[in-house]
């Protein structure tokens, strides 16, 4: 009787378990920028992946400009792609930032 109460207890934990979703690691919400020559075209990024450098797919040669982070985490752009460069600049959650700020790349904290 003991050993089936243990093991029924050992099950009840590992389905428990189990069931509790896992974090995905996203950022929750969108992150919108401009492309394009002015007024620009707005895109952007919904639910983004967070901790890793995200290329701005549009920017080919050119570069995205006036983001605004409406995601749960702080957003640096980049100057650069690949998240390369001295040249960068962090946007909190619901801040964003003009026309005149330009980026090819950006990290979700």
């Amino acid at each position: 009787m003991r050993l089936r109460n243990a093991v029924l207890a050992v099950a009840s934990a590992a389905a428990l378990v189990l069931a509790v979703p896992m974090s995905a690691n996203a950022a929750t919400g969108d992150f919108l920028y401009k492309v394009g020559p002015l007024p620009g075209v707005l895109t952007g990024l919904a639910d983004p992946e967070s901790r890793v450098c995200i290329d701005v797919p549009e920017t080919g040669n050119g570069t995205a400009y006036a983001p605004e982070n409406l995601t749960t985490s702080t957003a640096t752009v980049f100057l650069e792609a690949n998240c390369d460069g001295d040249v960068f600049y962090t946007l909190n959650p619901g801040k964003k930032a003009g026309d005149r700020l330009k980026f090819r790349s950006v990290v979700f904290s």
